[in-house]
């Protein structure tokens, strides 16, 4: 499994029947998480000392149950990232601190490259932190996804990371719709970072399932890396859908025809109390030529 232990305003403290305990900056939250199946004793202060918890309804949906005063929203650094969160509906908080691994491995790429043209697309791009991280190495990104809300909320990240200026394109679209017309134009892309949901809906009404999409979704994609191309990061939540289901994909669609290599696995968050690891998702990569 990939993670970091670099966070200084996040940690996850404990987790335990099906919630998490975590620590964003001086917030305490309690969210739900269904990977959580063990019911270890809860013997954390924190548990019961909670900012907020979040509660699901029996009808679907929830809530958040706030028991101390919070700020309406505020910020987060990882490493010089700085990102802009809040309680939101569904749980979320703008944030997904277990994809720190993968800034981190993205802007390695670009720095290992030598190259100060890279261009990136972001794919599903949602509050923008892994087109931050690639905007503070100096590439090029185009940064789209469905949801002007989150567009608006990624471009506040860029300003408090400080790269507002940078060569970005926000783009508010169905990420099939304008793969599909960057293939018409004959537009590449060096790195394409994909971030699909399980299920969502575009700016028109149009429907993702992923697991009827993704194939043929990464074969359009396909049509828009570069000639000189550096990788592509395929991450999912979906929980039937695993890090080697993705791996088979990248490897049949990418391997195929361009050569170099795929690995996938987990990606997770480490746990102060347990010192274990809590999975939250998978990441396959392919990367062109001999690069490690």
């Amino acid at each position: 499994m990939r993670y970091t232990k670099d966070w200084e305003d996040y940690e996850l403290i404990d987790c335990s029947g099906g919630e998490k305990l975590e620590r964003w900056t001086r917030q305490i939250l309690i969210r739900p998480d269904p990977q959580v199946i063990w019911k270890s004793e809860r013997e954390h202060r924190l548990w019961y000392q909670p900012s907020a918890i979040y509660k699901r309804s029996r009808t679907g949906g929830g809530s958040w149950q706030v028991y101390k005063r919070m700020p309406g929203a505020w910020q987060v650094r990882y490493k010089d990232l700085t990102f802009n969160i809040k309680t939101m509906g569904f749980k979320h908080t703008g944030l997904f601190p277990e994809q720190a691994v993968n800034w981190d491995y993205v802007r390695q790429l670009i720095r290992d490259s030598g190259r100060d043209d890279i261009k990136v697309l972001n794919l599903f791009a949602y509050t923008g932190a892994a087109t931050v991280a690639c905007l503070k190495e100096g590439a090029s990104v185009v940064h789209v996804d469905a949801s002007k809300g989150m567009t608006n909320w990624a471009k506040e990240n860029a300003e408090a990371s400080g790269v507002a200026d940078a060569d970005v394109r926000w783009i508010v679209d169905d990420c099939l719709k304008f793969v599909k017309r960057e293939i018409r134009r004959g537009n590449k892309y060096d790195i394409i970072i994909m971030d699909p949901p399980s299920y969502g809906r575009g700016p028109k009404g149009e429907i993702w399932h992923l697991e009827d999409s993704l194939y043929d979704f990464v074969q359009e994609v396909e049509k828009v890396i570069s000639d000189n191309p550096i990788a592509i990061l395929l991450n999912s939540y979906t929980t039937g859908l695993s890090a080697s289901v993705m791996k088979y994909i990248l490897d049949d669609i990418m391997v195929k025809k361009h050569g170099g290599s795929t690995t996938a696995d987990e990606i997770g968050l480490p746990v102060t109390v347990s010192d274990g690891v809590l999975p939250c998702g998978a990441t396959a990569i392919w990367l062109a030529g001999d690069k490690k």
